[in-house]
């Protein structure tokens, strides 16, 4: 054989065990995906289970509003947020909080309580959001 025979041929080995790989891996992507979205479906039918103060406990909002919600060092009370808020307002500013960071209320946040950020929570079930925001807005 000639070099330039050599060079292809092992070109194509090189190829043939690559393209093996590809399909090696992406069976077992695949089969973990298909894992990834039954255990997202139990979680999210395990939370639409619990009560809005489970759920605000699970989602962490405690760590900062405190265990009663009315408020620590890092983040202000939860409560009549009737005042500012409706339903569909909470809920838009849970799933996504940095569009409301220019409004007056929000920048004396910032100065009360520097280096603190809301976490976003719009990668969270809807209806979890929903019963957190109605219990939060009948505090």
């Amino acid at each position: 054989m000639t070099k330039p025979q050599i060079w292809v041929a092992a070109f194509l080995v090189v190829f043939i065990i690559l393209f093996v790989l590809q399909k090696l891996t992406k069976e077992e992507e695949s089969t973990r995906d298909f894992s990834n979205q039954m255990n997202n479906q139990m979680m999210e039918e395990n939370t639409t289970e619990l009560t809005a103060e489970q759920l605000i406990s699970n989602f962490g909002c405690v760590n900062c509003h405190g265990g009663d919600l009315s408020g620590t060092s890092m983040a202000p009370a939860l409560k009549n947020l009737k005042q500012h808020w409706g339903k569909e307002s909470l809920l838009s500013y849970l799933r996504n909080p940095n569009e409301f960071m220019n409004e007056e209320r929000f920048k004396e946040f910032k100065g009360k309580y520097p280096g603190q950020i809301m976490p976003s929570y719009g990668n969270r079930n809807i209806k979890d959001l929903g019963k957190i925001v109605d219990y939060l807005l009948n505090q």
